[in-house]
Formats: structure tokens, sequence, C-alpha cells
């Protein structure tokens, strides 16, 4: 495979602390931008940084449950506040001790398949975590929160899951990295939602039966005490070891006005979903 890690330049967004009290609609439009501006070749490819206060991010499957308000209305009693995305991937739980990392592509001058854009950020985890590089495995694991074929675990526990987003010929591939807090108690949290929101009732798509003790995170994994920022300092130095160059920094004026653009479509879009119900 090539190594799509190694780039010339590599642009850095950090929203790790400054994105912590905006919504979850905010970084899904900022990752609508980075995909137009890096398929355009208006940007170098980027990664962006992201941590969300207490929120459950819900896909389209969830939003058909049958008794989705009540689940939702469960999720905020709990304090976590219920964001639905229009795109595929089921219920993931975002907190402080969660980060996120967006690495953004270009498929202008060829094609990226999927599941090269999963192996793409298996390696970058690798790299990131060395000390385990060896014992991070990826497939799905039954009984996690929004299982896929690329879950990242390390002896049986889930700990990392993957998405994709394609848009404009870029292409951003999305991890949700469990660094500090418990698994299972965001595990936890999960399962009563779908207990919840499906009260028993049989449905034509198959809602993960989850088991809290198969999550976990880093921290939990190896004993140790990581934290996001350091985690996010860790892959700043390790993405000038890969590149020539690194821009660091927010959007610039210019490109405030695409991002305003997909905030709007993303906004649009979340309240379309929540007047179905």
């Amino acid at each position: 495979m090539k190594n799509y890690l190694q780039q010339s330049v590599w642009r850095f967004w950090d929203q790790s602390i400054s994105g912590i009290g905006h919504s979850p609609l905010e970084s899904f439009a900022a990752d609508d931008t980075l995909c137009h501006l890096v398929g355009q070749g208006q940007s170098p490819a980027t990664i962006r940084t992201w941590v969300h206060d207490q929120s459950v991010v819900l896909g389209i499957q969830d939003h058909r449950l049958p008794h989705i308000q009540e689940g939702m209305a469960l999720l905020k009693k709990r304090g976590f506040e219920p964001i639905i995305r229009n795109s595929g991937g089921l219920a993931v739980v975002l907190d402080p001790g969660v980060l996120n990392i967006s690495l953004v592509l270009s498929e202008r001058e060829e094609k990226i398949d999927i599941n090269t854009g999963y192996e793409i950020m298996v390696t970058l985890i690798k790299r990131l975590f060395p000390q385990v590089a060896d014992k991070i495995e990826a497939y799905e694991i039954v009984g996690s929160y929004c299982p896929g074929s690329y879950d990242l675990s390390i002896a049986g526990k889930k700990f990392a899951g993957i998405s994709q987003r394609r848009l404009r010929q870029g292409i951003a591939i999305q991890i949700y990295l469990c660094i500090e807090g418990s698994g299972v108690e965001r595990a936890m949290l999960v399962r009563d939602f779908y207990e919840v929101s499906l009260q028993g009732e049989k449905t034509k798509f198959q809602y993960p039966i989850i088991k809290p003790e198969v999550m976990a995170s880093l921290n939990e994994l190896l004993d140790e005490s990581l934290t996001v920022q350091q985690t996010v300092l860790t892959l700043h130095q390790l993405l000038i070891s890969l590149s020539d160059e690194m821009k660091i920094g927010t959007l610039q004026t210019d490109e405030m006005e695409l991002y305003t653009f997909y905030l709007k479509r993303v906004l649009e879009r979340n309240q379309s979903m929540l007047s179905k119900n």
C-alpha cells in the first residue's frame, strides 16, 4: 500500500479544546469543508482533532427505532445531547475523554478504495501508539456499539471505531478513540438507549445487542494515565516527522464562507430528521 501518511505538507487543525462546547454538527460541517478543500486542491492533506462534550451521535437507522423519542429523552436525562447525522453508522458516545481524528486526503489523482482508507487510519493509530502497535487488531467486535469490520481492539476489547466520508473528490477517514474514562460506562449508556428505544419490538434492521464488557478505554487497556491532550501532542509530533512542512491553524477567512455553507446544510438536514419524529 502507498504510504499516504508521508506528505510533503500536512495541515493540522486542532479543535480538541476549542470544540468541546460546540455541537458535533459543527464537526461534520468542518469535515465536509475539508473534504471539499482538499479534494479540489485548495488545501494540503489535513488532519483535524476534535473533542465534544457529552453527546450521543445517532445514525439514520437509530432514527428509525420505534421508540426513538423515549430513547433520546433517556440520553438527555443522563446528561447527553442526542444528535442525528444524515449518514450510516449507529450510536456513538462523545465526551471529553474521547478523541476524534479526521484524516482528509484527495482523490483527484487516484481513487482510495474503502479498505485502503481504513488501513491508512489503522497504520496511523499504530504509529501513534507504538508501545502496543503489535497488539492492536482490526475486526468487528460483536457486542460493541456501532460495530464495524474495522473496530480497533486490544485483547478483544474495543477502544476505537472508524468511518469514512467522501465529498467533492476528498475523503475524510474518521476515528473515535476512547482514551480516558470507562468503556463499560459508555457502552451501558448505549445499551440502555437501545433497550428503551426498542422496548422488545421486532424490527427489520438488526440493532446491536450491547455487551458493555467488550469495550474499554486505552487507559484501561494499557493501565496507563494517557490524556486526550497528551495524545494530540504526540500526533502533532508524529505529523512533523511525516512531512517536510506543517501548516497549523483554523480555517482561513476565504474558507469560512464554504464552512458556513456546509454548516447550514448539516443543520438543515439534522432539523429535517428531528421533525420526522
